[in-house]
Formats: C-alpha cells, structure tokens, sequence
C-alpha cells in the first residue's frame, strides 16, 4: 500500500495507551465501595512514582494544572509578588500564578531546545521575585545548574519528562517543588490526573491540607486526630480512586510504555537528519548531558508558511502532525495578568515553525514508516 492510499487508517498524533490491568483495577474499585481518593490504588500509585522520581514526598492530584495552584499556594504567593515564567509554556502554568494574585514576568527561551533561557531569567529578577517556574519541554532538562544558582524557590513543570534526568539526576527532583501530569496525552495517564511532588519535607503537612480543601482530614485517616477540621486555605485536589487505579497500572509497565516510545523517536532520529539537512529544518535535538522520554518529536521548518505547509502535506497523506503552544506574553490573559519586560521574539519564532510528529507506544511498524516517508516525500521551498 502506498503511504497516500485511501485504505489506510490515519496515523493519529496521539493514542492513549491500554495497559494490562487497568479494567480489573477499575472494577476492584467499584466493588469496593471506596470510589473516592486516597483508597488503596491512590498509596500503591504514589509508591510507584516516587521510585521513578525519588523526592521526599509526593501527593496524587486531579490534574498538573491543580498541582501547578498548589505550587503557588504553598510558596503563599500573592499581591506584590513576581513569578518568572517562560511565554512558550501551556496556560496552566501562568493561570497557577495569576490566581494567586502575584504578576507574572514573562521571559524567552532558548532557541536550541524550548527551555526558558537562564540569560533572561537573570536580566529580570527584581527584589519582588519570589520564584521561577520553569517547564522542561519535551522532557528535555532546563539547563538547571544556572536556574538553581539565582537562589530562588523552583517550581518545576515536568509534565513531559517523567523518567528524564539532568546530568544524571532526575527532573523533578531539583526545584522545591514539582509537578507531573497524567493527562492521556502524556507518556503515562490516567486519563486526567497528575501528582504535586515535594523536595523539602516542611511542606508536605501543609500540602495535604490543601489538597483535602483546606482540612486536616489525611491526619485524621491515619490515627492522628479523632477529628477533622477546616484549618487552612485549599480546594478539591484530590483525585477518585477510579483515576489513581488506571494510573496504577499504567506505572506498572512503565518500562515497557518507554521502550515502545523510544522506538518511534529513535526511527525518526535515525531517518530524518538527511531530509532534513536538504530542507532546511532543524530536528529536535538533546543535549549530551540531558536524557530525555520519548515524548514528544518535533521539526523546525525554516519559516511559518513551511510549518502549515508540512502539517497540511501530512495530513492530505494520513498522518496526524501538530504545532504547539502559542506564546502567553501576547495573549489577551497574558497582557493581562503579566508581561514581558522584552519581546519574547525567540518564543515566537519557536512556535510558528514548530512541527510535532505523531508518537506513542502502540504505533506499528507501518505507522513509523509511514510517517517517515510521509515526511521525506516533503520538499520545502527554500
């Protein structure tokens, strides 16, 4: 079959992976009459992240956006403050600041990997900054040896680089605080889920109130109180037992999950680079002390109409391919609620020549080639 023929199933961007026990985990739940969070499911999860992410402490939430607004409220920040934070970023991340009251300073990255660039960061500390927020995109490691030296709290936003390391240690072990996703977009999910991990223990107390709605009700399940009460600020951030056993499983084959992921980024590592030297693209690439996860693949095409070009071919052939965040800074919540102190020109520049291939654990061998080929029979107009 040709790469174009009309019998051929699409090449989704992405598909969530089923794995083995997720159905019997569910239906353990729903016989047991304990739907609701912090069940047996909720404690097997967060033992298993935690031995692929060894912080001191990590709580289970419903989403990476509500681990992001427990970050914010666990740093107290508010009016006066300023948080640094890339523009090329997901909204959760600035949403996380914006309600909490402190104003967003929004930064550019650095061209050769996504990452917030340490040099802006440093132009813009103000004695109103009380922390940086940073994203690893693609899972690929922040250069943070720079970003640690500025001396202030670190939010980490790991939600592409589960199992990624930095020089040999863990993402998500660097910053005060970390956060995961498990969005079924991510390599592991729960369908919506993610996880607020801590690297100072001071915290953690405090981090379950917050997450139990402001109550010291995780005290009271384990013994420690004969009542609960409502004691700090919090909301809701807990998530279903349903959610924490379907992640459960998912973190059982975690290995198996990477493998079948580095397969495809690795096919598409090895194939492209003389296509794409001929066009005129630049792929993604990994810095030599940086391991990455296999979540995401992406092009550089040399301009914006390239970018919509190369999306359109490959979608006239079958396959799936997208762009990714547009830039906060000029967005009508970030002029609102932050700004850039300068252009973030490097940011928008990423974005619009920013192509991402499909990729995911369950792709066949067809499915690879196909978008190899699919991308190789594109010719750019240099």
């Amino acid at each position: 079959m040709s790469i174009d023929s009309p019998t051929n199933p699409p090449v989704l961007f992405s598909r969530p992976y089923l794995s083995a026990k997720e159905l019997d985990n569910l239906s353990i739940v729903l016989h047991s009459g304990h739907a609701h969070g912090d069940g047996r499911f909720t404690a097997s999860a967060t033992e298993k992240l935690l031995s692929i992410i060894p912080s001191p402490a990590a709580l289970l939430t419903s989403s990476g956006s509500h681990a992001l607004e427990m970050a914010s409220l666990l740093l107290e920040l508010g009016a006066g403050d300023e948080v640094i934070l890339p523009s090329f970023t997901f909204s959760s991340a600035a949403n996380a600041i914006a309600l909490s009251g402190a104003r967003i300073v929004f930064v550019d990255i650095d061209p050769t990997t996504g990452n917030v660039d340490p040099e802006k960061v440093a132009r813009h500390i103000t004695p109103r900054t009380r922390a940086i927020s940073v994203m690893h995109y693609g899972g690929v490691g922040v250069d943070l040896d720079s970003i640690l030296s500025f001396g202030l709290p670190v939010i980490e936003d790991n939600a592409h680089g589960l199992g990624a390391t930095y020089r040999g240690k863990e993402l998500g072990t660097f910053g005060a605080l970390a956060i995961q996703s498990f969005h079924d977009t991510k390599n592991i999910h729960s369908g919506e889920g993610g996880a607020i991990l801590m690297n100072d223990d001071s915290m953690v107390a405090r981090a379950e109130m917050i997450r139990e709605k402001g109550t010291d009700r995780s005290r009271f399940l384990r013994g420690q109180v004969d009542k609960y009460t409502w004691a700090d600020i919090g909301s809701s951030y807990l998530p279903s037992e349903l959610n924490a056993a379907v992640l459960d499983s998912q973190l059982d084959e975690f290995a198996s999950i990477q493998m079948l992921r580095h397969r495809v980024w690795d096919a598409y590592a090895r194939e492209l680079p003389p296509w794409a030297e001929q066009n005129g693209v630049d792929l993604m690439s990994v810095p030599g002390d940086r391991a990455h996860p296999a979540h995401v693949f992406y092009m550089l095409m040399h301009s914006h109409s390239e970018q919509s070009r190369v999306i359109a071919h490959l979608r006239s052939l079958g396959i799936v391919a997208v762009f990714h965040y547009v830039p906060l800074d000029s967005s009508p919540a970030g002029l609102r609620y932050g700004s850039a102190p300068e252009p973030c020109v490097v940011s928008a520049d990423f974005s619009s020549r920013l192509v991402r291939l499909p990729l995911w654990a369950g792709m066949s061998d067809m499915d690879i080639e196909r978008v190899i080929a699919g991308v190789q029979c594109y010719r750019a107009k240099l």
